[in-house]
């Protein structure tokens, strides 16, 4: 990280030194509309980046990146970033990014770590990139203290089983699934073949897994009654057919990582349709 700060004052005092306009040398109006945090184990750092990138014009915020090192010594390696953007009529709006390295013992306690650093009376948003460990204490923790988790299925490998762990935390934190959204061209395709879907018994989805399940889900979900999948896997989602025959594709174009993302932390109260389909697919 290019700024060794090892202590939460001294990431304070830095985020304070570089809020400070170059020219002027007045402080920088923070225009934060939430704190976002993001779960980044190594195999997941340049993915994490190349996404956070793309979406920092758009949600003005306080990001504080978490990369667990738990094979590491005991100790705190922060580095911090501020990045400001022209928003017409000479204003400009600022995103603060917080990358900390969690070694040893430190990530087994992000919580403690990250509660000082949560903008005061803001929305906070946690990304968790690959499975969440459930029930084990670096995500209990952070769920507590966030008001949405949002999670990419895609990225699990032991589908369909897991979502009937994420169920169970329905009720305590609002939560999101990038996996879903991707789905969200073809749900309403399908649902234009009503009344004739209402009879379904087999649905094949040519697409990632996570896709296929969801849409299997929200199927028997909405219909209350089973149905039988078939998946054929694909990097995206390019075709379903029903009791064999093909569904219609749909007109809009498929959305990029970030529009993803930023689409999620627009979403503040439970998706009821999420979860009912997360339930039956798993």
């Amino acid at each position: 990280m290019a700024t060794a700060l090892g202590s939460i004052s001294e990431i304070d005092r830095e985020l304070a030194l570089r809020r400070v306009d170059s020219e002027s040398g007045e402080p920088i109006q923070r225009t934060s509309v939430m704190t976002h945090i993001a779960w980044v184990p190594t195999e997941w750092v340049e993915a994490a980046e190349d996404v956070l990138s793309g979406l920092a014009e758009r949600h003005p915020s306080r990001t504080i990146v978490l990369v667990p090192d738990p094979d590491a010594a005991d100790g705190l390696e922060a580095g911090v970033e501020v990045r400001c953007f022209p928003a017409g009529e000479g204003r400009q709006v600022c995103t603060e990014t917080i990358r900390l390295r969690l070694g040893g013992a430190r990530a087994g306690a992000p919580a403690s770590i990250v509660q000082p650093l949560l903008l005061p009376d803001l929305p906070v948003f946690l990304r968790w990139r690959g499975l969440p460990p459930f029930g084990e204490g670096p995500f209990e923790q952070l769920v507590d203290v966030v008001d949405r988790l949002i999670v990419d299925s895609t990225e699990w490998p032991g589908l369909p089983g897991d979502y009937a762990r994420l169920a169970e935390i329905f009720d305590r934190v609002v939560v999101s699934d990038i996996a879903w959204a991707r789905t969200s061209r073809w749900r309403p395709q399908l649902a234009s073949l009503w009344p004739g879907i209402g009879a379904v018994k087999r649905i094949k989805v040519t697409g990632t897994e996570a896709q296929a399940h969801l849409l299997a889900g929200w199927l028997r979900s909405r219909l209350r009654h089973a149905v039988e999948l078939e998946h054929e896997p694909s990097d995206r989602l390019v075709g379903v057919e029903v009791d064999g025959k093909p569904a219609p594709f749909p007109p809009s174009a498929r959305p990029d990582p970030a529009d993803l993302l930023s689409d999620e932390l627009d979403c503040f109260s439970r998706d009821r349709v999420y979860e009912e389909a997360a339930q039956a697919a798993g």
